[in-house]
Formats: structure tokens, C-alpha cells, sequence
């Protein structure tokens, strides 16, 4: 099997990076002579590793203006395609990462008002052009998500954010599923833990393996 991106996108709290992790060792189990990566964003370089620090901690004291919230998750972006993701789809790795453009147009787009000409444009060339061959989308309502991120203990920036901005996030996600079909497929992740992981595996089965 050549390389493929596959990023998994949704709200707080709706457990894609425990699907991720599931499907990484299904994936493992299925194609034992396959390379298979996970990664994330915010975070998985050591530039990214400090943004992440930035964006999620609760310990600064000053406020992220949205702007500048949206060039800081850029400048990762950057660095991770660059140093992560193109050099594993040129070795024909399958790369599951946890967060991708999507959230940047569902979190800063829709959730923050930021212009969508704008963000698409960083995305653009953050990216060089790179998309994701597949994107699982985990949708569940945030009523039902966010109480999730509390029993994780101590939440982050994001995730103390209010509801109604948690709201705006997942009509943006709604918004670009609608607008991408071909690429973003949606899975009811208000079922149990199972369940979701079968809809993934149907989801791969059918448009990557």
C-alpha cells in the first residue's frame, strides 16, 4: 500500500485520539509489513512541541488573541508537514494524525469569527498543498462531549472555552463535511467505544484499503 494521510478531526472530547490509537493497532495487525504513523498537531516536532505548551496552557497569564492563536497553530503546521508528514508519505507510510486543516477552519474559522479567505490561505501554505486522503470525523454533540474532557482531569485552554463557542466548532465541522463528502467521512461517535471503532474500520475498508 503507497502512503496515505488519514486525520481524525472533531470536538472536544469526542475521543479520536483513543480511536486513533485503535485503529493504529488494528492497521498494525492488518498490514504487519506496512509503516504506520501516528502524529498530532499541536505538537509532535520540537518548534510544535513549544507552540502546544503556548496554546494549551492555562498558566499564561496574558490572553492568545485569535489572530495570533491562528498564526501560531500555522507556524506548527508548518513545521510539521515539512518535518513529519511529507517525508513519511514519501517512504509510503500510512499516517493516522490527530488534527489536520480541518481544525484550524472548524476552531479559528467558525469558532473564533476569523476570516475563512484568510485561514484558508495560511492553510494553503502551511500545507505546500497537502491534503489529507481521508479524514474521520467524530461527531457527537458537545453536551455530550465536553463532560468527557473533565474526567481527564484538568482541562486546557480550549477546552475551557464556553459552550457557545464549542457550538460554533462543531456547525463548522457540520459545514465542512457538507461541503467535502469526498474526503470527510462522519461517524457517530456518541456510541460506545466499539461501535465507533466499527464504523472506522467499515469507513477504511471501503475508500483506503
Amino acid at each position: 500500500m503507497v502512503g496515505k494521510l488519514i486525520v481524525f478531526e472533531g470536538v472536544e472530547g469526542c475521543g479520536k485520539t483513543t480511536q486513533l490509537q485503535k485503529t493504529y493497532l488494528w492497521l498494525q495487525d492488518k498490514f504487519s509489513n506496512q509503516k504506520i504513523l501516528t502524529t498530532r498537531e499541536p505538537g509532535d516536532t520540537e518548534l510544535g512541541l513549544g507552540l502546544r505548551q503556548l496554546l494549551l496552557s492555562l498558566k499564561n497569564q496574558q490572553p492568545i488573541y485569535p489572530a495570533a492563536e491562528l498564526l501560531l497553530y500555522a507556524a506548527d503546521r508548518a513545521q510539521h508537514v515539512q518535518e513529519v508528514l511529507l517525508p513519511g508519505l514519501a517512504t509510503d507510510t500510512i499516517i493516522l494524525c490527530d488534527r489536520y486543516t480541518d481544525s484550524t477552519i472548524a476552531y479559528q474559522g467558525y469558532g473564533r469569527d476569523l476570516p475563512r479567505a484568510i485561514i484558508d490561505q495560511l492553510n494553503l501554505f502551511a500545507t505546500n498543498g497537502l491534503e489529507s486522503d481521508l479524514t474521520i470525523w467524530l461527531d457527537i454533540d458537545v453536551e455530550l462531549s465536553l463532560p468527557r474532557t473533565r474526567l481527564r482531569g484538568t482541562s486546557d485552554r480550549i477546552e475551557q472555552a464556553d459552550l457557545a463557542f464549542h457550538k460554533r466548532v462543531q456547525h463548522g465541522y457540520n459545514q465542512l463535511a457538507q461541503a467535502f463528502p469526498h474526503r470527510i467521512k462522519r461517524v457517530d461517535a456518541s456510541l460506545d467505544e466499539q461501535a465507533v471503532q466499527g464504523q472506522i474500520r467499515a469507513i477504511l475498508q471501503q475508500h483506503i484499503i
